[in-house]
């Protein structure tokens, strides 16, 4: 398994930041690239494979602006995956962040945290300077 995956920001497409050395699980930015399936494949696979050789504690950290309604099917997969350490007994979160002033981000972290049952799903309010 490879030990790291960075995938830079676009206008369209957000940050990934994947690193098992320095325990880190963030997705940044705007999802919304033409083709969310060939953009999240990678992200989906290597998913798959940190969830076979994980660290004891793995927080998933999503920190969007925005997002489409084809990015929602890939960071549903995406929860679907991750929600199997919580199975494994591992220490697991998922964490959505989102500005205190952006309620439909908040909206669809509540609806995601609905749908996450096997690990624990926090909602962040982050207070812009």
């Amino acid at each position: 398994m490879e030990k790291k995956l960075q995938i830079a920001s676009t206008e369209d497409s957000p940050e990934i930041i994947f690193d098992v050395e320095k325990n880190i699980l963030l997705i940044s930015g705007r999802s919304l690239p033409e083709d969310a399936f060939n953009f999240y494949a990678p992200i989906l696979k290597w998913m798959k494979e940190y969830i076979n050789e994980p660290n004891q504690n793995s927080e998933l950290i999503l920190n969007l602006d925005y997002f489409n309604s084809s990015s929602v099917k890939q960071i549903m997969r995406l929860f679907t995956i991750f929600e199997e350490l919580g199975a494994s007994g591992k220490d697991a979160k998922i964490i959505w962040k989102y500005s205190l002033s952006d309620d439909l981000m908040e909206i669809k972290g509540q609806e995601f945290k609905s749908m996450i049952t096997k690990v624990p799903f926090e909602l962040v309010k982050i207070v812009e300077d």
